[in-house]
């Protein structure tokens, strides 16, 4: 199951990476109103805009990413733990 392990797990944080990015996008679009998060160089935006960007990234990328690694530990550890079906 071990051989399993390495490659489900990385699938799985490649698509959790998609989804905290696709997650984040419309947070900040329903809290800012504009529809990319500024970058920390740009000189266009405050501070405060982009520190909050980065914090709320952090967090939702944290998050979206302990509930994926999670569901996939517990989807393997069932995975081992199945027992084989008989018969038909």
């Amino acid at each position: 199951m071990n051989v399993l392990f390495k490659p489900l797990s990385m699938a799985a944080s490649i698509l959790g990476g998609v989804l905290a990015g696709a997650v984040f996008k419309q947070v900040w679009k329903a809290v800012s109103g504009d529809k990319d998060a500024p970058e920390a160089t740009s000189s266009e935006h405050r501070t405060r805009e982009v520190l909050l960007a980065a914090v709320l990234q952090g967090a939702i990328f944290g998050g979206v990413k302990a509930a994926v690694d999670r569901a996939s530990a517990k989807g393997i550890d069932k995975l081992a733990t199945a027992k084989p079906k008989h018969g038909h």
